[in-house]
């Protein structure tokens, strides 16, 4: 599936990635490839996926950290939407 990660100030990634955690209004979930069309309010936490082949562009390294092979992306809210395996996350 294709991750899109979009800040006021730039879009930081967009990459093919295996899997993607949000921190949801009501919790933590997980999206995996083929998971149904979701639009969700997204809180003060980290975004974590994996991916094969994950391409960060080197002015945003430095806002990813990777601990156990998940990349990790702090945010304090924003909105997220995935359809057709593509996720767009819009995030403070």
């Amino acid at each position: 599936m294709f991750l899109e990660i979009v800040t006021p100030e730039a879009v930081l990634l967009t990459s093919e990635v295996l899997s993607v955690t949000v921190p949801g209004i009501n919790g933590e979930f997980q999206m995996l490839n083929n998971h149904a069309p979701i639009v969700s309010l997204l809180v003060n936490g980290n975004v974590k996926f994996k991916g094969g082949t994950v391409k960060i562009e080197e002015d945003f390294q430095d806002k990813f950290t990777k601990v156990d092979g998940e990349y990790v992306f702090s945010i304090t809210g924003g909105t997220i939407e995935m359809k057709e395996n593509k996720v767009i996350i819009l995030a403070d």
